[in-house]
């Protein structure tokens, strides 16, 4: 049986780091997600106009190299993952630099892993030993991390995981309760600390705390689950008779930081709604704020010597974004030394590169009134439409777009060359020469004669 047990376990860590981007694709049916009220969308204004920003995993993990799920996924134990602890002294982190880097990349905001699921915290809390405060490195990197971000003129994130690994009440939470109740206690007592000893901060990314995410979502009861772990079925929750107290949380966070931006993972009102990876692009969705998180090579947390994938990959992810009416939020995972690798922070100032030239196309927009399609995507402010053309039709010279309700009274290239267009009441059609035709997005603005946002979202014919 334990040879049994080992293998499941086994088995389970090939399956559980992708389960959370699922749980990212698949609205959580236990909480209701209501449309955005007046105080919610006052206070995601600023995020839905940055557009883009850089997410950093970063802590004991990055010493092995193998991902932030490598505890887990190599079942190291407890104790013997623990001394990393006294190993993680970063001679090179510079929270100055990082700023700089997202502010070279054209990112608006930052969210740096305050502490992810192996426990480990890079922030004082009191006589916890498990901190960057009470190890090797005897420094408070969210507090340094804030500052450089905040003097920098950046949105300050930070992301908290209410999972840790290294309490059986996780996996167990009615077995274990009294376990269950001590990681319960942290959890509530550190968020009370990143939200009261570090100024404003702008957003708080939670991370494995949903309910259903108890034991990982799995059914452990009964002498069959031993022999074969399975994911609880569709639409099945955790029964069990342990809770979170988000609803505490949530009334300490709107006391202590009532501007502070909340995703939705851990069953509390959320301000924006989040997609993991770039399979999750998704649809077009202008009702509920929402955020794309991916990575920018390998693994969220440090492998070393990965190479980013090519500038149109980020360029055409992030209009494919914004056209959907969300966020990117753009991965790095530094090294143990603290740098971010060269080839990674040479390719976002590329993408920064990029924005300074057509950021007006991105930046305070909203997606639409052209819905995503193979063509590309589209944006609008005011009264422009920006259509991405990512992908011009084969065969074909012009890009045909459903007639609009309103007149079209210019048009212009932003990346070069002249189009021709025309405006019926069936429909327009755009014309750019083969040769001004931009490899990556040919971004065509069409100035209006009244505001784009009257327009409702209409589909693009193939």
């Amino acid at each position: 049986m334990k040879t049994t047990f080992k293998t499941n376990v086994r088995r389970m860590s090939s399956m559980l780091a992708g389960l959370l981007c699922a749980a990212a694709m698949t609205p959580n049916p236990v909480m209701a997600q209501a449309p955005a009220d007046s105080e919610q969308a006052a206070r995601v204004q600023w995020w839905r106009e940055a557009r883009f920003g850089m997410f950093i995993h970063w802590g004991l993990y990055s010493i092995p190299g193998r991902g932030e799920w490598v505890q887990w996924s190599e079942q190291i134990p407890v104790n013997q993952y623990a001394k990393l602890a006294d190993q993680f002294k970063p001679t090179h982190f510079d929270p100055k630099a990082w700023a700089s880097l997202a502010k070279s990349a054209g990112m608006k905001y930052t969210v740096l892993t305050a502490r992810h699921h192996d426990g480990f915290a890079l922030f004082d809390d009191g006589d916890n030993p498990y901190t960057s405060v009470k190890s090797g490195a005897h420094r408070d990197f969210v507090a340094e991390y804030v500052k450089a971000v905040r003097e920098a003129g950046l949105g300050v994130g930070l992301y908290y995981s209410p999972l840790d690994w290294r309490f059986p009440g996780f996996f167990f939470p009615d077995l274990q309760r009294e376990s269950a109740e001590a990681m319960r206690a942290q959890y509530h007592r550190q968020v009370e600390k990143l939200m009261s000893n570090y100024g404003k901060i702008d957003v708080l990314w939670f991370d494995g705390g949903e309910t259903d995410w108890l034991n990982f979502s799995g059914e452990w009861a009964g002498a069959e689950a031993i022999a074969e772990w399975k994911k609880r079925g569709y639409g099945k929750h955790y029964q069990g008779g342990f809770s979170w107290q988000h609803d505490q949380v949530h009334t300490t966070l709107r006391r202590l930081q009532p501007q502070v931006l909340i995703n939705g993972r851990a069953d509390m009102p959320p301000d924006f709604r989040s997609r993991e990876g770039d399979g999750a692009l998704g649809d077009f969705d202008n009702e509920h704020p929402w955020e794309l998180c991916t990575t920018i090579a390998g693994a969220w947390g440090y492998q070393p010597n990965m190479q980013p994938k090519p500038l149109k990959h980020y360029l055409q992810l992030l209009a494919n974004v914004a056209g959907r009416d969300g966020n990117l939020l753009l991965n790095v995972g530094p090294a143990p030394d603290g740098q971010i690798d060269a080839s990674q922070a040479a390719r976002l100032r590329e993408i920064g590169g990029w924005l300074g030239q057509y950021g007006k196309s991105i930046y305070a927009t909203r997606g639409g009134p052209f819905l995503p399609g193979e063509y590309g995507a589209s944006t609008h402010r005011d009264q422009t439409i920006y259509v991405h053309v990512l992908k011009w039709p084969q065969g074909q010279d012009k890009l045909a777009l459903p007639a609009i309700p309103v007149r079209i009274v210019g048009a212009s290239v932003l990346t070069g060359g002249t189009v021709r267009y025309t405006q019926t009441g069936q429909g327009i059609e755009l014309a750019v020469p083969s040769a001004a035709r931009n490899d990556i997005d040919t971004i065509i603005a069409l100035q209006l004669d009244s505001p784009a946002t009257a327009i409702k979202p209409l589909p693009v014919p193939k």
